[in-house]
Formats: structure tokens, sequence, C-alpha cells
């Protein structure tokens, strides 16, 4: 929505690969785990393990301490530490990119927490020179109670970092790096104490680009009524999801529409879009329960709805025949001046989903304009209409095809020809 606005863009994939979760994962594996199984398993056995860890750690808490010192022993350089972390690092992404393709998603910089690492100590040192760090048993913190915040944790009492450290860190790099006029932090709503702690604390270092930092929350996001967690193992893959839902549309078409060509594709656009829509069709920092029956109602607010109905404008363009001259005279029935009415208001959406750094703006769009559409089409023959009338009327199908081609790119789904 950026990028269509104007902006250049710089995707950020910040991945949370440095921290205590790999001192807990450190500990799983050579407590319960091996190698063979991590290599069989990959991200399955790994998020197996790491619930196993959270199991024996209600029975033996040491086990909590066992992990920060494998943390610990990370950040201080020990080979077999920093080995493990590395091997479960390209696990994970591995996997991960293997969904990022299968949603075609790019990102311009893959710099994590662990980017940061060598940054850590400047943080500190700044922060001690600026007279903003206290002691506080045995931990470094800025204090934030004139702001009706808790204090800002910098270092823990075994002198290890934390996030707010290294996001400290990440802030002053990129805006040495891309001198950027905003910078947008995309994580759920569980996280807005601590940008609003470290956005705090970047102000208080003196950076007048601190009012430039922007969170951009989300609410939770459940499946048939679960809540999801790593720790509890209540998990479900994303690429597991994607996969079910291709099967569950292959289903569908084979049931109504078995002829159709290209059908391996046409299921995974569908599938996929399905749950993207599904993720986007509300406010986003609402909590989103997904539910099958719901993603996939071709009758309902859903993807695979709005698909078709861009499929529809096509195959009447695909059957238009030869077409008449650009010089036209018309008048406008009801349903042809709704349709024009809502279609110039796209670039009028977009900016306003771009201030709100709100999708759902456009996918509310997308859904007005298809049901628009729809009445247009079921009441407005197009084919059997004659003269300017059903030129008219094929540019309004040209301008309705345009317009939500383009908006649905905008929110991350494909284009289908025919469903």
């Amino acid at each position: 929505i950026y990028a269509f606005s104007g902006y250049h863009c710089v995707g950020i994939n910040h991945l949370g690969d440095w921290g205590t979760q790999f001192g807990r994962l450190i500990v799983a594996y050579k407590g319960w785990g091996s190698k063979e199984d991590v290599e069989l398993g990959g991200v399955a056995e790994l998020s197996r393990i790491y619930k196993e860890f959270y199991i024996k750690a209600e029975e033996d808490p040491s086990l909590h301490d066992q992990a920060k010192a494998w943390f610990t022993a990370m950040e201080n350089g020990n080979r077999e530490a920093l080995e493990l972390w590395n091997w479960f690092k390209e696990i994970s992404l591995s996997e991960f990119k293997k969904t990022y393709d299968l949603l075609g998603i790019e990102f311009e910089s893959w710099a994590g927490e662990s980017f940061y690492n060598d940054q850590m100590q400047a943080v500190v040192d700044e922060l001690t020179e600026k007279r903003l760090l206290e002691k506080s048993d045995g931990a470094m913190l800025v204090n934030l109670e004139e702001d009706g915040m808790p204090p800002c944790l910098i270092l823990k009492n075994d002198g290890s970092t934390l996030y707010a450290t290294r996001d400290i860190a990440a802030a002053i790099y990129r805006y040495h790096t891309y001198g950027f006029d905003t910078s947008l932090y995309v994580t759920d709503a569980g996280q807005s104490l601590h940008f609003a702690q470290f956005f705090k604390v970047i102000e208080k270092m003196g950076y007048p680009w601190a009012s430039r930092l922007r969170h951009v929350p989300y609410g939770k996001i459940s499946v048939g009524g679960q809540k999801l967690a790593t720790r509890t193992g209540n998990v479900v893959l994303l690429s597991e999801l994607f996969d079910d839902a291709i099967k569950r549309v292959y289903a569908i078409i084979d049931a109504k529409n078995p002829q159709l060509a290209n059908k391996d594709e046409v299921a995974r656009k569908v599938g996929v879009g399905a749950v993207i829509f599904n993720q986007l069709s509300t406010g986003r920092i609402k909590d989103v329960n997904f539910v099958w029956e719901d993603a996939l109602n071709f009758d309902g607010n859903t993807g695979p709805y709005v698909q078709y109905t861009y499929a529809r404008s096509c195959s009447v363009l695909a059957k238009a025949g030869e077409r008449l001259s650009s010089s036209l005279s018309w008048s406008l029935s009801r349903e042809e001046k709704e349709l024009l009415n809502l279609l110039v208001l796209f670039p009028q959406k977009v900016e306003q989903a771009k201030n709100e750094c709100e999708p759902s703006v456009i996918t509310r769009y997308i859904l007005d304009i298809c049901a628009c559409y729809n009445r247009f089409y079921h009441n407005c023959p197009i084919l059997k209409a004659e003269g300017d009338t059903k030129e008219l009327r094929l540019r309004l199908c040209e301008a309705f095809k345009a317009i939500a081609g383009r908006a649905l790119w905008l929110i991350g789904l494909e284009k289908t020809e025919a469903v």
C-alpha cells in the first residue's frame, strides 16, 4: 500500500533469532532431542521439544536457569552454543521461506535480532553517558516513571541483553542506514507497552526522529476457537494451514467445475487467498477466529467470493467480441451509477488504508465493489445489450476488472481469470 502510494519501501524481516528462547531450545535438545529426529522432523520436532521444555520445567524449575546460562554462553561466543543456535535458525528459515514464497512475500532485509549483537555495547555506553541508566537488583534499566510507564530493562542481572536493547540498536542502525520518513513495527498488540517504552527511550536519548517510529499492532489469531501458543504446543503451522486450504478448494472445484483448466493453480490461488482475506477482512486490532466454513464460502464476504467475481468480469470481457469506437453517448441506470461512483473512490480508499495502516479498508472496499458489480451484472444485460449501451457496460466491466485486480494485489491475493 505504501509502495503503491509512491514511497520507497524497505521490507525488514526482523527475525526473533536471538534471546533466551534459544537457551530453552538448547536445553530441550540436549535433554530429550536428537540430531536424527531434528533433521527428520525439522520445525515440527523443534516445536515438540520446545513444548517439552515447559512441561518438564514445571517439575524442575532449574531448567530455566540452565536456559539462561546457555543464552549467556551464546552472548559470550561459546562455540557449541552458537553452532546449535545457527543450526536451529537455518532449519527455521528454510521452513519460513517456503511460506513466504507461497504468499509471494519478499524482504529487502533479513537482519534479525542477532544482526545487532556487536552494536549492543554501544547502546549501553550511550545510555550510560547520557545518564539514563539506573541499577536495580543487579539489572540496568531506564526509569520511565514520569512518563507513566514501568522501567525499560536494558540489561539483566547476569549482564545479558533484552528485546529492548536490541530494538534500540536496530532503530539507530536503520535510521543511519535508510534515513526513513517513518518506521513501522508490525507485531501483535501484546507488545504495545514494549514499543511505547523503547520509543520513549529513543526520545530521551535525544534523537529527533523518535517521532517517526510507529507501532502497528494486530489482534490475536485463533483457529477453530483455540488460542495458539508455542509453549503449550497448541500451534498450527502455516504450511499445513495452506496445504489444507488448497486441498479443500480443489475438492470444491472437482465437485462444481471438474472441467476447469489449471485446477492445481486455481486451487492454490483461491486456497491461499481464502486464508489471507480471512485475516485481513476485519480491523487489524481485532482478534480473529479462523473457521474453514466461513473462509471458503463462495457466497459470503470471503476471498473465494471476490476472486470469483473478478473471474466473472474476465469471462464477460473474453466473450465480448468486436468493440465499438471510443466516441459514445449514454445515460446511466441506477446500478451503473452505483458501480461507477464506487470505482472512483479507489484512490481515496488507498490513501485511507495507508494513513491508518489498515488493510481492511481495502478488503471492505473490494467487498463493496464486488457486491455492486454483481448487482450490475444481474440487473443490466451486458453481452445481450446493443450499441452504446453494450459498450458502456463493457467499459464498466473493464474498469471494475482493473480496479478490483489492483486492490486484490494490494492485499496479497492473486487474480483468477476463471474459477
